[in-house]
């Protein structure tokens, strides 16, 4: 129903496994001829795409990180595209597709707090819908992440450059991605104290019965 609203934007959102960089063999087959290691060794660099998928519209937007899928990660990867959605679509709601993993659940404090300050920035509510464990293969952002594995499957992603730039020359619906690197540092096991997040936690709009798997954050702008 989002989807047939002019004031609701639906995205969908997720992170691909984590890709080596370094001389491996990936399989698959392409026209150039390559050489790569015949055994295991320590990667070069890892590589975490995370993307935003805006399915109505087949807008595609890939972020990767040499850190940490992080709660502030994908809070700052969302941040980069709704300035940009924003302008695009003027939504007065945006719902999110998401699963329920460690760093962006309802009740990660971090994560929590950075969305009420995305909502607060952009003066925009935001509703977050969870997929079930086990459904998550139902959210539409995993459908993209097997035409990048075949775009770039059987290439030597030898470089972090090499595999930005087949991110870049992947096609989504015939349309090409907005693909970035975010190059910040993340901390890993930023939380809230508990007192600090019972102020957010009484923003928040949660579905009766359904308390950590719909939740609505309004914008306090005071």
């Amino acid at each position: 129903m989002a989807d047939n609203s002019a004031e609701v934007l639906r995205i969908s959102i997720d992170a691909k496994a984590i890709v080596k960089i370094g001389e491996y063999s990936r399989g698959g087959k392409t026209r150039i001829e390559v050489e790569a290691a015949d055994h295991d060794f320590e990667p070069e660099s890892i590589l975490i795409p995370y993307g935003i998928l805006l399915p109505k519209y087949d807008d595609l937007y890939l972020y990767f990180t040499e850190s940490k899928a992080t709660s502030d990660f994908i809070v700052d990867a969302l941040d980069e595209s709704m300035n940009i959605l924003i302008k695009m679509y003027e939504p007065k709601m945006v719902v999110i597709n998401l699963d329920n993993g460690p760093e962006n659940n309802s009740h990660r404090t971090q994560f929590m707090k950075r969305m009420q300050e995305l909502a607060n920035k952009y003066e925009i509510i935001l509703y977050l819908a969870y997929y079930p464990p086990y459904h998550s293969k139902y959210n539409p952002i995993e459908r993209t992440w097997a035409v990048l594995e075949n775009h770039w499957n059987g290439a030597l992603l030898d470089k972090v450059d090499t595999a930005i730039s087949f991110a870049k020359t992947m096609t989504w619906k015939e349309k090409t991605p907005v693909v970035k690197m975010i190059t910040k540092i993340y901390k890993t096991g930023v939380k809230l104290a508990k007192k600090e997040m019972g102020k957010y936690e009484k923003l928040f709009i949660r579905e009766q019965g359904l308390e950590k798997w719909f939740v609505q954050i309004n914008p306090c702008l005071n």
